[in-house]
């Protein structure tokens, strides 16, 4: 997927699912959960041993569905990810030659940041989608939008993950340079493990009529 076709896909969804999940086998009814919800995409973290199986049963079952990876932390998860259908890949720090060898592969890849030299090393390599990580306990909408602030006229873009819910939503999409935030809330490891599809299909729901109300 080219990056401008997926940078818009992020701007419309203005919300990506962030997943840890235990069994492929919840693999399907979670992608329909998700998009019965509205929420049509999904960071599968890899967090547990599932991950690349069940990005790979994610994208066969529902290959319409916008499939990312996340917690990639090196090289090797990098190929993993690309390999089993992930359309892009996130990771919570910085590495430069994870940044350098996704370049090299034409792989989107979001970097984890959380200081102005984080993002001036970004951007030093041209990648301009980034993660401010962990959001919550480094300061939240406030922090972000002072961040953001001299780096406007460079084009970056923010995914604020890590302490992000619905109550806050709003004030982090209210930032300009935010293109869409990462919620865990949506859909739990344990919400999963249960089978409680109902939870996270109304957990999209409260988001899409949220960023549809701020749309409208």
């Amino acid at each position: 997927m080219k990056l401008t076709e997926l940078t818009a896909r992020l701007e419309s969804a203005r919300v990506v699912p962030v997943i840890a999940i235990d069994d492929v086998a919840a693999a399907h009814p979670l992608a329909d959960a998700l998009a019965e919800g509205g929420l049509p995409i999904a960071e599968i973290t890899f967090r547990t041993a599932a991950a690349g199986d069940v990005i790979e049963a994610i994208r066969t079952h529902r290959p319409e569905m916008l499939v990312g990876a996340g917690t990639v932390l090196d090289v090797e998860t990098l190929k993993e990810a690309s390999g089993r259908g992930a359309v892009f890949a996130v990771a919570p720090g910085f590495d430069r030659v994870v940044v350098e060898e996704a370049l090299k592969m034409g792989f989107p890849f979001f970097p984890g940041i959380m200081t102005p030299t984080d993002i001036q090393a970004a951007l030093s390599l041209g990648v301009k989608i980034l993660k401010f990580f962990p959001a919550g306990a480094a300061g939240g909408p406030k922090m972000l939008k002072s961040l953001a602030g001299p780096y406007a006229h460079t084009g970056v873009r923010f995914n604020p993950t890590g302490g992000v819910n619905l109550g806050n939503l709003p004030d982090y999409l209210a930032i300009a340079a935010v293109i869409a935030a990462g919620g865990t809330w949506i859909a739990k490891r344990d919400t999963i493990a249960g089978g409680d599809w109902d939870t996270i299909r109304e957990n999209c729901r409260q988001v899409v009529e949220l960023v549809g109300a701020r749309n409208g």
